[in-house]
């Protein structure tokens, strides 16, 4: 299973939505930095794989970041934190 974060402008809580192949993934994840290039499509509508119903309409000029990483049983187990930032120790 794979995540993809958004994160807006001035809000803490990055939206996800998951997608079940790689392909998948990276596809969701090229369209919206599209997006985010082009300022078009002005809302980006996205859905879940995992929770099915999970419907998210986003205003593109308010995307600040997108990340996709793969889900896990544990993130201590795969050495990465998640999370786009990680404090150094």
């Amino acid at each position: 299973m794979f995540i993809i974060d958004v994160t807006l402008k001035n809000t803490p809580v990055a939206l996800s939505v998951q997608r079940k192949s790689a392909d998948d993934a990276k596809a969701l994840y090229r369209q919206i930095l599209d997006a985010m290039q082009a300022g078009s499509p002005k809302i980006l509508e996205l859905t879940c794989e995992q929770q099915v119903g999970k419907t998210v309409g986003i205003l593109v000029g308010e995307i600040s970041a997108v990340q996709m990483s793969e889900k896990s049983s544990t993130a201590a187990a795969s050495g990465r934190p998640p999370g786009f930032f990680a404090l150094a120790e």
